[in-house]
């Protein structure tokens, strides 16, 4: 300890040597004064703990920048599923919207007008419009949400009017184009209190720039110069309809489309699904990224869940539509979530018991029967097999696994008596887990792979057990796993809108991460953070879809083959 201060103490001692000799050299360059050189000492002296101190400071506040920030990443929820739309999928997206954008505005309806100028007095109602030519543009807004824009566009109206000239009376048709029509629409977009996706507020500004009317009938070229009149009050009437028309059309008919988005949900009676948005969306000029929580629960304690320790998936590709990354949670929750459920348990006896695995393990435990009571030798066996712990899922590009720890027992069943316990045996496996998407659900399919049972209390047990490995094996396959794969069969269905599903899918599984290779305009794909990834094809015979293939077509997008199958499908190559 006294040594380690002495040193310091010399370290001291020599740096200020140094720092004496540095300044003592500045000084000696100027050539001053005995007491300049003091001041001069003096000034260099406080700017140099001015320097450090100012050097030490600025070193703290970015320490305390970066423990504040490593403290809210810890903090922060990672999400179990992440859900990326691109450009290019919001590209596929327009010809609907413009749609139905047309839709709303052919639904509107204005009021009947009256007026008077000079002698004339004209009515005007049974408004319609008759033909819309919209040229829209559908994109991203950076950090809001989505931009719908309309320019130089025009609407076509028909209506009836009525005119009183004197004693003249006459009605007739006029037809009117409203030219110059622009329509600037953002919608806004955030998680509700729910943690739903919801457009919270729409900024909308529509004008037209003129206006004409022809009209029809035996005085209508006379009437052609109250024409600007007509034009001028219809313009200013129709402008005011266009706004409240998109309004009503995101605010009320999107939200409830977004509402058909499944955000806790009961996948079977055992267990539940949380697919709650954990932030607002992330908008970029070329993605819409949205985190979910992607947890699985047990309904009958909805609060024990598995704590999500995995890694925030992440999604570094923006060539295709759309992308679906589950982390290795997605699959670890619902696993714990069956665990917790009492579903990873069963017990083969009587039918279900194959006579020969049940020969097998009357001969094996022949001794330890004949000890207990020979009259068990007549008595029928049982196994009972339990998962110990959750199991855990393992993703490597040769494919999904999911291991598996369970406690197996062998039991003798008396009639009329207690079940009587021969051996206490583990069991380890390793089962494929195969995943594949069906419509709008996820699914998954396990088959036993590696199995290996022994006996922790005698090694010469475990010895004995070589002989059970093989049918125990085809027994799990036959009896346990089939058993597994029927709760499970069902799905779980992903966050996506009702008229949105899939038809086939190809699977690919990674480590990490995706290799992207040029993939097919018309094709999902989704990529599983440490998991797998799906290309999910469009379904031909969906109206939509055809028609945006052969509008993509004709822009030279791509070109299309068939595939020759039992059902009809369509793949698109760039």
């Amino acid at each position: 300890m006294l040594s380690s201060i002495r040193l310091k103490g010399k370290i001291i001692l020599l740096f200020a040597c140094c720092l004496d000799i540095f300044i003592c050299q500045d000084l000696f360059s100027f050539r001053r004064t005995g007491e300049a050189l003091w001041c001069r000492r003096e000034k260099l002296l406080h700017q140099w703990t001015d320097k450090v101190c100012s050097g030490i400071m600025g070193l703290l506040k970015v320490s305390v920048i970066f423990l504040l920030s490593l403290i809210t990443m810890t903090l922060a929820e990672p999400p179990g599923c992440k859900i990326r739309i691109t450009d290019r999928g919001l590209e596929m997206l327009k010809a609907e919207t413009k749609r139905f954008v047309e839709g709303e505005l052919s639904n509107i309806t204005m009021p009947e007008m009256r007026g008077k100028e000079g002698r004339f007095q004209y009515t005007i109602k049974d408004v319609k419009i008759t033909e819309l030519n919209l040229t829209s543009d559908l994109r991203f807004q950076p950090d809001v949400g989505l931009l719908f824009e309309v320019q130089n566009s025009s609407i076509t109206l028909n209506f009836q009017r009525r005119i009183l000239y004197w004693l003249f009376y006459d009605e007739g048709a006029i037809n009117a184009s409203a030219e110059g029509v622009n329509i600037f629409t953002v919608l806004h977009l955030i998680k509700d209190q729910d943690g739903r996706l919801k457009i919270s507020n729409i900024t909308c500004n529509a004008f037209i720039t003129k206006m004409r009317a022809r009209f029809s009938g035996t005085l209508g070229r006379v009437y052609d110069f109250i024409g600007t009149l007509l034009t001028t009050g219809m313009r200013f009437v129709l402008n005011k309809q266009i706004c409240p028309a998109l309004n009503h059309a995101a605010l009320v008919l999107v939200n409830q489309l977004l509402e058909t988005v499944p955000v806790r949900t009961e996948v079977n009676s055992y267990v539940g699904i949380d697919y709650s948005l954990l932030n607002d969306p992330v908008v970029t000029e070329t993605s819409l990224d949205m985190d979910f929580r992607g947890m699985f629960y047990d309904l009958k304690n909805e609060n024990d869940t598995l704590v999500n320790n995995a890694v925030n998936p992440v999604l570094r590709e923006y060539d295709r539509m759309v992308y679906l990354a589950l982390s290795e949670y997605f699959f670890d929750s619902g696993l714990y979530s069956y665990f917790k459920g009492g579903l990873f348990q069963t017990q083969i006896a009587n039918e279900r018991m194959p006579k020969d695995l049940e020969m097998l393990l009357r001969t094996t435990y022949l001794g330890k029967i004949m000890m207990l009571d020979p009259a068990f030798m007549e008595h029928p066996l049982s196994l009972e097999l339990e998962v110990t712990s959750p199991p855990r899922s393992t993703i490597k590009t040769s494919g999904a696994m999911v291991a598996v720890n369970c406690n197996v027992k062998v039991l003798v069943l008396p009639p009329g008596k207690p079940a009587v316990q021969l051996s206490s045996l583990t069991m380890e496996g390793n089962f494929n887990a195969e995943v594949s998407m069906k419509g709008k659900r996820l699914t998954i399919h396990l088959e036993l792979k590696k199995f290996k049972i022994f006996s922790s209390e005698s090694a010469f047990e475990s010895f004995a057990l070589i002989p059970l490995q093989g049918p125990l094996k085809t027994m799990l396959q036959i009896s346990a796993v089939p058993l597994i794969n029927n709760y499970i069969k069902r799905g779980v269905q992903i966050p996506l809108p009702d008229g949105m599903d899939f038809i086939e899918e190809v699977v690919e599984y990674h480590n990490s991460h995706l290799h992207c290779e040029e993939s097919d305009v018309g094709e999902f794909l989704y990529e599983a953070a440490d998991l797998l990834s799906f290309t999910i094809e469009i379904n031909p015979r969906s109206a939509l879809h055809l028609h945006l293939l052969e509008k993509m077509k004709r822009k030279g997008f791509f070109c299309c083959r068939k595939k020759s199958s039992l059902r009809p499908q369509t793949t698109l190559t760039v």
